[in-house]
C-alpha cells in the first residue's frame, strides 16, 4: 500500500504557519522604533543667564577653590559672558 500524497501534506499548513511566525521574530533589536533601540538624547535646554552662572560657579568651585572670592567672581563673570555670547552665536546660526 502506498501512502496517499494528501496525508503527507496535511500537517504542512500548521508547520508553514509556525515557520512564518518564527520568521517574524527579530532578535537583533532593529524592530519597531522605541522597542529595543536606544532613545535619542533629550534636547539641550536653552542657555539662560541663570544656567550659565550656575555652570560657571560649579566650574570654579572645582578648579579654583583656593582663590579668593573676588577673583573667583571675576572668573565667573567672564565665563558667563563667554557662555552667553556663544549661546547668542549658536541661536543666530542657521539650522540645517
Amino acid at each position: 500500500m502506498t501512502p496517499r500524497p494528501l496525508l503527507r501534506f496535511r500537517k504542512m499548513p500548521a508547520a508553514l504557519l509556525l515557520a512564518l511566525a518564527l520568521a517574524g521574530c527579530e532578535t537583533t533589536g532593529g524592530g519597531l522604533p522605541g522597542f529595543g533601540t536606544q532613545a535619542a538624547a533629550p534636547p539641550e535646554p536653552p542657555m539662560t543667564h541663570s544656567r550659565a552662572a550656575q555652570e560657571c560657579w560649579m566650574k570654579t568651585e572645582k578648579g579654583a577653590a583656593a582663590m579668593s572670592l573676588d577673583k573667583r567672581a571675576d572668573i565667573v563673570t567672564q565665563c558667563i559672558d563667554e557662555k552667553m555670547k556663544a549661546a547668542g552665536a549658536a541661536a543666530a546660526a542657521p539650522k540645517s
